[in-house]
């Protein structure tokens, strides 16, 4: 009996044709439904939405950083320290005043210390905006870069106004 109906249903499959086509009216009025539209509507503002709120949260955390507001240019005050207070990782200290420009491309800062350029230290930081304190007397904790032409390269994590 089994065989019976196995044959049968194997005989059903075959009558069928594999590619058949749709009743266009039905697709047509299934696409206009207003719930499809409210639902479209619905995820697009959802989107939005989430778009909105996320990007209010996704600004840089300052939990661990300290001066990391707006400075005014001009008066960046002596025992300002800005950046990390990780010591462990910015571990490297070096003590100068701070000018513009770096050596073949290597730093966009350095440190100017007594005993000449070779006592130059370049730096770069993603952490602190070096460009406030230009001119001024500064001690930083950084790590210690490889670099092709700078005698000492540091990324710099901690500034400290002297």
């Amino acid at each position: 009996m089994e065989n019976t109906q196995a044959k049968n249903s194997e005989k059903e499959l075959k009558e069928q044709p594999l590619i058949h086509s749709f009743n266009k009216e039905s697709v047509k009025s299934t696409m206009n439904s207003p719930k499809i539209i409210a639902l479209f509507i619905g995820v697009v503002v959802l989107g939005i939405l989430t778009g909105y709120f996320l990007s209010g949260n996704s600004s840089t955390s300052s939990s661990n950083l300290k001066g990391g507001g707006i400075l005014n240019l001009s008066s960046v005050p002596k025992g300002t320290i800005m950046g990390s207070d990780d010591t462990k990782t910015f571990n490297d200290v070096a003590e100068g005043v701070l000018k513009e420009g770096g050596v073949e491309g290597e730093g966009a800062y350095h440190l100017e210390r007594p005993g000449g350029e070779s006592q130059n230290v370049y730096l770069t930081s993603s952490i602190v905006d070096l460009s406030k304190v230009i001119g001024k007397k500064i001690k930083v904790w950084g790590q210690t870069q490889k670099a092709q032409h700078a005698g000492w390269l540091m990324d710099v994590g901690r500034v400290e106004v002297l």
